[in-house]
């Protein structure tokens, strides 16, 4: 019984572990130096390594000015907080909506392309290769170092931007469920010895 819960945690952790979701609320108070824009914004990123797809979902409204450029920066020295060079394509995001106020944006990268990433990030956290970039970017999603920034006409820097968090999956509040029991069957045995 216990090895086969085990066998069933293990195999829900390996089809978690490709597929990862990412979020942030925008904001100017989040920007480097903060400001006092009345935007506000939410992206979702799903990144899957495994595929080499990543899901961009971004809605934003209230801007001072009009949208400029809009990409993922990665990967600042201390999480939650600082600035990165922009590690996605440049000058923004293909299809991006560029000189408006309000909007809504939704694209499917192909992150085994070249196109996908700014060259300088490719070389400087990926040695010089997709593959690398591609795991530096996992690795700086899941610790909090990346953000989603949007650069207005009223701030070339930056008006909002959110530093994206990891959302746990369904199927990590299922090993949790299913671990629960095994550990504490695990314990009534050594209480029964």
């Amino acid at each position: 019984m216990l090895k086969g819960c085990a066998a069933m945690v293990l195999g829900l952790a390996a089809m978690s572990a490709n597929a990862n979701i990412y979020t942030a609320t925008l904001s100017g108070a989040v920007e480097a130096p903060p400001n006092e824009s009345p935007g506000t914004g939410t992206v979702t990123v799903d990144f899957d390594i495994a595929t080499h797809t990543m899901t961009i979902d971004v809605t934003f409204s209230g801007l001072l000015g009009n949208t400029t450029a809009a990409h993922i920066h990665c990967c600042t020295a201390v999480p939650g907080t600082g600035t990165a060079g922009v590690a996605t394509e440049l000058p923004t995001f293909t299809g991006f909506p560029i000189g408006v106020t309000f909007g809504t944006y939704s694209h499917v990268f192909d992150t085994s392309l070249a196109a996908t990433w700014n060259p300088n990030f490719v070389n400087t956290f990926g040695g010089g290769t997709i593959a690398g970039a591609e795991t530096a970017f996992m690795a700086g999603l899941e610790s909090g170092s990346a953000y989603l920034n949007l650069h207005t006409s009223f701030a070339g820097g930056g008006e909002i931007r959110g530093f994206l968090q990891p959302v746990p999956e369904p199927a990590t509040f299922a090993l949790l469920a299913l671990g629960a029991p095994v550990v504490l069957l695990a314990a009534r045995r050594r209480r029964g010895k």
